[in-house]
């Protein structure tokens, strides 16, 4: 069965239209970009040329200009009357932004109806490119991890396997033989993304640090841990200031993030402890995880997986929809108190939401109402036992929850 994300539908009228804005389709590895590109070439009628520049030099800047040229000899031989070019893996290419920008504007002054679309799969370059020589130039699709409906759509996959195995679609027919989908995970998809997309090209001074960060910061998804402790499982030497800087470098590239603690002012955000967060729950499981059965047959240690993939859920929309997303915290003040704590605070434009997620991690404490009482959010809900459903809130559009829950209120 061939599955068609919502994606696609974007790209293929954007395509259509006259010549405009070149497209980015943007997104981690393993998430389906070429195979949906090759969905929207299949079903157009334009005449097109597909480069991948992953096998290319990156040091070869020329090679954009190249292909460029000889898309439009091919227009010319041929008479056409447009085509479509499409450059898979752009950011691997060193000084790509510039070398598109001056092809594009070549275009624009010649009047040659050659309409463009770059996939790229490092956002942080793709995103330094965009800003730095391409602004008023594209339209950006970003194309994220899979959510719970779709990979149930595609694969049949159960609400559980989504949590314990996430949303890459490829090892999806791999999950009744974990051996074999863990090895996978780990060498198919996270060495490439970090040894091509961080360490290749961020300015990565301690690679094995960065990969030890990666792997232990993963297994702590869902949990808060301060750097300095994390600094001590580590066995390259490194500082706070390198972690935290190789955290960011993570977090754009849609694999880890550490989430901040909310406060009213940017200073106590940016000095607090991180809770780690996976953005696909295939993450954790690839470090942490020790069989399906096992795992989901204890309770607590199952609360774990099920708040990690709550959080990737909220992640999955945080960057189109421009919305901040925290975690809350304030200790307690005797031992016979537990700390007050609250999941997930997502500040969309200064409104705030809270979700507390309640699993077998733990009952309920009274982080909740104490976030409420203090930052007055707009809405306050239960995810899990006792308010809205796992499986609802995995399944729902985060944009429409939100909206929804605003009109209620």
């Amino acid at each position: 069965m061939t599955y068609i994300r919502k994606q696609y539908h974007a790209l293929r009228e954007r395509i259509l239209e006259p010549r405009h804005f070149m497209q980015i389709l943007a997104g981690p590895r393993q998430v389906g970009k070429s195979t949906l590109v090759g969905q929207v070439l299949d079903d157009i009628s334009i005449p097109y040329t597909l480069e991948v520049a992953d096998a290319v030099d990156p040091k070869d800047s020329d090679w954009i200009h190249r292909v460029w040229e000889s898309a439009r000899a091919t227009m010319q031989i041929r008479k056409e009357q447009e085509r479509l070019l499409v450059i898979d893996e752009v950011q691997k290419i060193d000084n790509w932004s510039e070398m598109v920008k001056r092809e594009w504007d070549e275009d624009c002054r010649r009047h040659v109806n050659l309409k463009v679309v770059l996939l790229g799969s490092s956002r942080l370059l793709l995103k330094r490119g965009m800003t730095e020589s391409l602004a008023g130039r594209f339209e950006l699709i970003r194309l994220g991890h899979w959510s719970l409906q779709e990979m149930r759509d595609a694969f049949g996959v159960t609400l559980d396997q989504y949590i314990y195995f996430g949303g890459y679609p490829g090892p999806a027919g791999m999950i009744d033989n974990e051996k074999r989908w863990r090895k996978y995970i780990k060498d198919s998809l996270v060495a490439p993304a970090i040894e091509k997309d961080v360490i290749m090209t961020s300015n990565i001074y301690k690679p094995a640090l960065m990969k030890q960060l990666f792997e232990l910061g993963c297994g702590y998804s869902a949990e808060i841990l301060s750097l300095t402790k994390l600094m001590g499982q580590l066995q390259d030497a490194g500082n706070v200031t390198t972690l935290a800087a190789y955290l960011d470098i993570l977090d754009e590239c849609a694999l880890l993030t550490g989430l901040q603690k909310y406060a009213n002012d940017d200073a106590r955000k940016r000095g607090s402890v991180p809770k780690y967060q996976v953005y696909n729950n295939a993450l954790l499981t690839a470090y942490k995880g020790h069989s399906f059965l096992a795992d989901r047959t204890d309770t607590k240690l199952w609360g774990r997986w099920v708040e990690s993939a709550v959080g990737t859920h909220i992640l999955s929309m945080a960057e189109e929809l421009d919305y901040k997303v925290y975690y809350w915290r304030e200790p307690s003040r005797s031992k016979d108190e537990s700390d007050k704590e609250v999941d997930f605070i997502i500040d969309n434009d200064g409104e705030l939401t809270a979700i507390e997620v309640k699993s077998g991690r733990r009952g309920m404490n009274s982080g909740l109402p104490a976030f409420v009482e203090a930052f007055h959010p707009k809405r306050a809900f239960i995810v899990g036992t006792g308010g809205v459903s796992l499986e609802d809130f995995l399944s729902c559009d985060i944009e429409s929850c939100l909206l929804y829950t605003s009109d209620a209120a």
